[in-house]
């Protein structure tokens, strides 16, 4: 928690829940839970250098940004977690970030089997304040609905991770409806996470740029923005109107872009949408929205004037990116000219409603 001082120069007590933190899953700790012969293929990795079942990652260089840490244990989260005053950390996966990309369905589903069977057994078992979301593979929905199915019910388990590193197709096809099915009838929201990586899909062709500034600054939105015009056309949320959605490591300030941006397409091509109820916009708005990497603007009123288009107050939540080198501090969203009834939804009432933490 942490404490500030209110308008009338009162003591208000913030509960803060991070909404995207990230442990270390390497390939080897995880094999023992994978299926044979998939097991096989994890255990010959241990020991080599840099592995990384998807891309590798831009290399850092001298002067850049400091090495990643790595997060091993709950113990070790906790107590880090605890220095930021950060109350409750949900997590996600280093390595399968970029389960979208392995080409083949099988060592796909097989590897997001294992890690969530892990997850549970390693990182959910105490009561810590530390909650995991379950991996889809998109590769495979319906192995993906039967892994929901069977440990969405487990008490820190509380939502469902979509990988959005060169996703095919984009998650608005009618072949991720069993997925979606799943959670909703469970009560779980669904999490698009994005990724810096360079693959042919769009928009992560991103060969023609020469830096990881360009790459980064382009993929993370783009990807996000791909996704939510597909679900949003293709009517994920009338198809399955109890299911929230939230969109992570993306930022913010782009969404009153997208929502305007739509309803004036919509405008011209609502005959291709019969289906759709309302304008994009008004789909967007039950979306929410993780704050990390949070836009830094010269005057940070603008970016919560831009805020309030999308209702952000109640639909943006509070991300860290712990322990990527391009953290943001809770300090980063605490600083935003906000009222303190603001704070307390964005720093955490908003996700305690978005990951029903109320009951789990």
């Amino acid at each position: 928690m942490i404490t500030l001082r209110g308008e009338h120069n009162d003591t208000v007590t913030l509960r803060i829940i991070d909404t995207d933190v990230h442990i270390q899953d390497d390939p080897q700790i995880w094999a023992p839970y994978c299926d044979m012969p998939w097991r096989k293929a994890l255990e010959q990795v241990e020991g080599i250098p840099g592995f990384s079942l998807g891309p590798h990652l831009d290399p850092t260089f001298p002067g850049g940004m400091a090495l990643r840490r790595d997060v091993h244990t709950p113990a070790q989260l906790r107590k880090e977690l605890d220095e930021l005053g950060i109350d409750t950390g949900i997590i996600f996966p280093n390595y399968l970030l970029a389960l979208s990309m392995l080409p083949h369905r099988e060592f796909a589903a097989a590897i997001a089997r294992a890690y969530n069977a892990w997850l549970i057994d390693n990182w959910l078992g105490e009561e810590n304040g530390l909650k995991g979301c379950l991996a889809a593979a998109p590769q495979d929905p319906i192995d993906a609905a039967r892994q929901i199915e069977r440990y969405g019910q487990e008490k820190n388990v509380v939502a469902v991770f979509l990988p959005c590193a060169g996703v095919h197709p984009y998650y608005g096809d009618r072949a991720y409806d069993p997925i979606y099915a799943a959670a909703q009838d469970l009560g779980l929201p669904v999490v698009l996470h994005s990724v810096s990586v360079v693959h042919p899909v769009f928009p992560f062709n991103l060969h023609e740029f020469d830096t990881n500034l360009a790459r980064h600054a382009l993929s993370h939105p783009l990807s996000i923005f791909a996704n939510i015009v597909s679900m949003i056309t293709s009517g994920v949320p009338v198809r399955f109107p109890n299911l929230k959605i939230a969109c992570s490591e993306a930022g913010i300030s782009w969404v009153p872009f997208l929502m305007w941006r739509l309803d004036k397409e919509y405008l011209q091509h609502r005959i291709e949408v019969p289906y759709l109820q309302d304008k994009p916009s008004t789909y967007i708005k039950q979306f929410y929205f993780c704050t990390q990497p949070i836009e830094e603007p010269n005057d940070a009123k603008q970016l919560v004037d831009l805020m309030r288009f999308f209702d952000g107050e109640n639909h943006v939540m509070f991300a860290s990116d712990w322990p990527h080198p391009d953290f943001d501090h809770p300090n980063k969203v605490l600083q935003l000219p906000l009222s303190i009834e603001g704070k307390r939804k964005i720093m955490g009432e908003n996700a305690v409603r978005f990951f029903n933490l109320g009951h789990r």
